[in-house]
């Protein structure tokens, strides 16, 4: 039954990393590789910072064995594929999240492990270091990194959009899927152990995470000066994590009643993450930090994709610097998610 399951969370969580991966444009990945500033601050509060405060939470409040080693899991996994869709819902640098889900990914073959093995080992006795499963653990990453690798490689393939729709609405089918994988598990035991009847400290330590996480890594960011997009983008990916390595891990590494109280860790930490990432995103839209306008509407904030109407704009003024006869008039009208750009040749003075 185990495998089965197992079995099927890899699946989901496969279909999840390459229907995000898929939609991502490649030339906007490249593009963000030379911003090493802005990736470096990005790795640190996901390796060094996330992981540190899921360790203090650990210690401090005596988590059980099964409880404090997945929450460790969850807080040194990388960044996880929704980060990306809320950086372009709110109208962050999403090509800057994806770059550093894909980076973290990568890293985190290494800096997972290193990680696990440090704070474990710190947290728990021999016994517990002795018992954790490697295999499994790098077998998850394998499973990601082949994912986010058949994604892209689709996506620099492909350049059809209704091909990228398709791989959008795969990953986000898979995403929810995922969560309901993970509600139905963490249910599945006894009355004590079903989500809504932990004790406090469960949901504390869960939760403090995901804040202090978006806090600190965005005072770590405003302090070196990172563009307020890039800066909100550091905080959204150090916040959310790839929820569904946890979920993976915990079925291959716990039984009965611990599996019950494990599994509840990425479910808890996946609501917590979204609530405390949407809150942060609407307050950074407010203070302008986002490319939307503070002022525009709420839905049209959501519908429209800022980033591309930036990046049209950069593309509409190559075009007419590189005209050769009269002047142009630019006419422009945003409608939703549509933006209606075009020229026309004129003699006269130019309209703006």
């Amino acid at each position: 039954m185990v495998d089965l399951l197992t079995i099927a969370s890899n699946l989901l969580l496969f279909s999840l990393v390459f229907g995000m991966s898929a939609t991502v444009e490649i030339r906007s990945v490249r593009s963000q590789l030379r911003n090493y500033k802005a990736l470096a601050t990005g790795m640190f509060c996901q390796f060094l910072v996330l992981p540190m405060l899921g360790f203090i939470m650990v210690k401090t409040l005596t988590l059980s064995h099964a409880v404090g080693l997945t929450l460790l899991i969850v807080t040194s996994s990388p960044g996880g594929s929704y980060s990306n869709w809320f950086a372009s819902l709110f109208n962050a640098d999403l090509a800057l999240s994806v770059s550093m889900t894909a980076i973290s990914t990568f890293l985190s073959i290494v800096m997972l492990p290193v990680n696990l093995l440090i704070y474990t080992t710190l947290a728990y006795n021999d016994d517990v270091v002795s018992n954790l499963e490697w295999a499994p653990l790098l077998s998850a990453l394998a499973l990601v990194i082949t994912a986010i690798s058949a994604g892209l490689y689709c996506s620099a393939k492909s350049q059809s959009d209704s091909f990228k729709q398709m791989a959008n609405r795969l990953g986000n089918a898979s995403g929810l899927c995922l969560i309901l994988f993970s509600a139905t598990m963490t249910n599945s035991g006894d009355a004590d152990s079903k989500i809504w009847a932990r004790d406090w400290s469960f949901y504390v330590a869960v939760l403090i995470p995901c804040v202090g996480g978006v806090i600190l890594a965005n005072i770590i960011a405003a302090s070196i000066n990172l563009k307020p997009p890039e800066r909100m983008t550091v905080a959204i990916e150090c916040c959310y994590q790839n929820v569904g390595i946890g979920t993976s891990l915990a079925l291959t590494m716990f039984q009965g009643v611990e599996l019950t109280e494990a599994m509840g860790v990425p479910f808890m930490y996946g609501l917590a993450e979204g609530a405390v990432v949407a809150i942060y995103c609407i307050v950074s839209w407010k203070l302008g930090w986002t490319k939307a306008p503070a002022d525009a509407p709420f839905w049209e904030v959501i519908l429209t994709s800022y980033e591309v109407l930036m990046d049209q704009h950069e593309v509409d003024q190559i075009e007419v610097s590189n005209a050769s006869d009269g002047k142009q008039t630019k006419k422009e009208s945003v409608s939703g998610h549509t933006l209606n750009t075009y020229f026309s040749m004129d003699n006269n003075e130019a309209v703006v």
